[in-house]
C-alpha cells in the first residue's frame, strides 16, 4: 500500500462528501493506494482553515493555486463553482496531477473542450463526478442491458426532478441567476449522463426550456426552470429526457425506464436499493415486474454491506467514485466517467438549448 495525498478545492457540500469519501475508500474497498486528506482550498482562507479543522485535512490553503502547486498534494478533486473548473484542471494537468473534477465539466462548452485536450496532453488520470449512476442498482441495470435482458431496447425515457424550487414564494436566491446554476447547468447533466450510460451516443435532440417562475421575492429569474428533451440514439432508439427544481413532490427523482423487445427496465434514486426488471418469459399470467432488492450479488454492494436490501446510500456512490478515481491513478488506465464523458454531456446541453432557442431538431454536434 501507497500513501496519496489529496487536496480538495471547496469544502461546502460535495468538498465534505469527497472529504468523507477518501477518508473512508480505504477501509471500505482496501485500495492498494490509501488517501490521506493533505489539504483544503476554499473562498477565503478562514474559509479552508474551518473545513481543516472539521474534515481532517492535514492543512488549509491560502488559495487553490497554492494547493494545487504544493508538493505534497499528489491528486486534485475540484468541488468548486463550474466557472473555476477549466483553471484549476489545467494548472494540475501542467504539474502531471490527476484531476477528479465535479459535474458538470465546466461553465462552458468551450471550457469543457479546453479540458479534455488538456487531461488528454497530461495523459494521467481524469475523471468527472457523475455519481448517481454508480449506485449498485445502476451498475446492475447497464449489466442486463449490456447481456441483453430485455431483448432490442425501443424505447427510453429518463429525469432528475426535484422541487427546491417549486414554491413561487421561495426568495430569490444564486441558483436563480447564471446558464451554470439554472436547471440546464445544474439537473439535466445528470439524467443525460444516464442516457448515455446506459443507451449510448445521442445524435438528435429537440428541446423546450423554460422559466416557469420568472420574478421571486428579491430578484428577477434569468435561468430556467425545467426541461424536455426528445432524442434520438445512435443505435436508432427514440428516448425522452425531463429535467426539472420546480416538480412539487420530488426530492430525489433520478429514474429512468427502457422498454424492450423481451423485457422492460424501471428506476428511481428516490428508491435507489431496488430495480425493476420485466421479462417475457413463462407463462402470461404469472409475468409481471419483479422488485429485485439489490444486495452483495451485485455490483460494488457487498463491500458496504453483507446483508441483501440493507441498501446503500448517497454517500457510499461518492466512495464507490473515489475507489474508481484511485484505480484509474493506479492503473493508469482511464476508469469511466472520464472527462471525455463530461465533454459529451456538455455537447448534448449544449444541441438542447441550441434546439429550444431554434424550435427545432438539432445535430449534437461532437468533438
Amino acid at each position: 500500500m501507497a500513501d496519496i495525498g489529496i487536496g480538495i478545492v471547496g469544502g461546502g457540500y460535495m468538498g465534505k462528501a469527497h472529504a468523507v469519501a477518501f477518508s473512508a475508500v480505504g477501509a471500505v474497498f482496501e485500495t492498494r493506494l490509501r488517501p490521506r486528506l493533505e489539504m483544503v482550498a476554499a473562498s477565503t482562507p478562514a474559509s479552508a482553515e474551518r473545513y481543516r479543522a472539521a474534515l481532517g485535512f492535514r492543512r488549509a490553503a491560502q488559495d487553490w493555486q497554492a494547493l494545487v502547486a504544493d508538493p505534497d498534494v499528489d491528486a486534485v478533486v475540484i468541488a468548486a463553482p463550474q466557472e473555476t473548473h477549466r483553471a484549476i484542471a489545467e494548472a494540475a494537468f501542467a504539474l502531471s496531477k490527476p484531476v477528479l473534477c465535479e459535474k458538470p465539466l465546466a461553465d462552458t462548452l468551450a471550457d469543457s473542450r479546453a479540458m479534455v485536450r488538456a487531461a488528454e496532453a497530461a495523459g494521467v488520470a481524469n475523471m468527472i463526478g457523475f455519481n448517481y449512476i454508480r449506485t449498485p442498482a445502476s451498475q446492475f441495470a447497464r449489466r442486463l442491458l449490456a447481456e441483453g435482458a430485455i431483448g432490442d431496447v425501443t424505447y427510453y425515457r429518463g429525469e432528475h426532478t426535484e422541487d427546491f424550487l417549486s414554491d413561487p414564494a421561495t426568495p430569490h436566491n444564486w441558483r436563480c441567476t447564471g446558464a451554470a446554476n439554472g436547471n440546464m447547468g445544474d439537473l439535466a447533466p445528470h439524467p443525460i449522463n444516464a442516457a448515455l450510460a446506459l443507451m449510448g451516443p445521442i445524435t438528435r435532440v429537440c428541446a423546450e426550456v423554460e422559466t416557469v417562475h420568472a420574478e421571486r421575492p428579491g430578484g428577477r429569474v434569468t435561468n430556467d426552470d425545467h426541461a424536455q428533451i426528445m432524442c434520438r440514439f445512435a443505435s436508432g432508439v427514440m428516448g425522452h429526457i425531463y429535467s426539472s427544481r420546480i416538480a412539487t413532490g420530488r426530492k430525489m427523482g433520478y429514474a429512468y425506464e427502457i422498454f424492450g423487445t423481451r423485457g422492460a427496465i424501471r428506476f428511481d434514486q428516490e428508491d435507489q436499493n431496488t430495480l425493476w426488471l420485466y421479462q417475457a418469459t413463462g407463462p402470461a399470467e404469472t409475468r409481471g415486474f419483479r422488485k429485485i432488492l439489490i444486495g452483495p450479488e451485485h455490483p460494488d454492494y457487498a463491500a458496504f454491506c453483507q446483508g441483501p436490501g440493507h441498501g446503500t446510500g448517497y454517500q457510499d456512490q461518492i466512495i464507490i467514485e473515489a475507489r474508481d478515481f484511485l484505480t484509474a491513478i493506479e492503473t493508469g488506465a482511464p476508469v469511466w466517467p472520464t472527462f471525455a464523458d463530461g465533454l459529451a454531456v456538455a455537447e448534448v446541453v449544449e444541441a438542447a438549448m441550441q434546439s429550444a432557442e431554434d424550435g427545432r431538431w438539432v445535430t449534437v454536434e461532437t468533438s
